[in-house]
């Protein structure tokens, strides 16, 4: 394996594993993905995929972190009303 390989695997290993504490280690409280948190998710997940070209893989990360933004600026909006 390369060692761009080994740090992609990582990478999806952490993501995993803060994955399960997020969904399973909070049994109060149900955690509410929205379906653009979801996407932001899957944008960066893609760019570690996709990392190889650089273009294409910090495009898609960039894109996923503007989700994520957007999110929590929503999220934040309807929580002050």
């Amino acid at each position: 394996m390369e060692s761009s390989q080994i740090f992609i695997l990582i990478s999806i290993l952490v993501l995993a594993v803060i994955a399960v504490f997020v969904f399973f280690i909070k049994k109060n409280k149900k955690p509410k993905l929205t379906p653009l948190a979801g996407l932001a998710f899957g944008f960066v997940l893609a760019g570690i995929v996709f990392g190889d070209t650089r273009l294409i893989g910090y495009s898609l990360m960039g894109t996923g972190i503007l989700l994520a933004v957007i999110d929590m600026i929503i999220k934040l909006r309807k929580k002050k009303k």
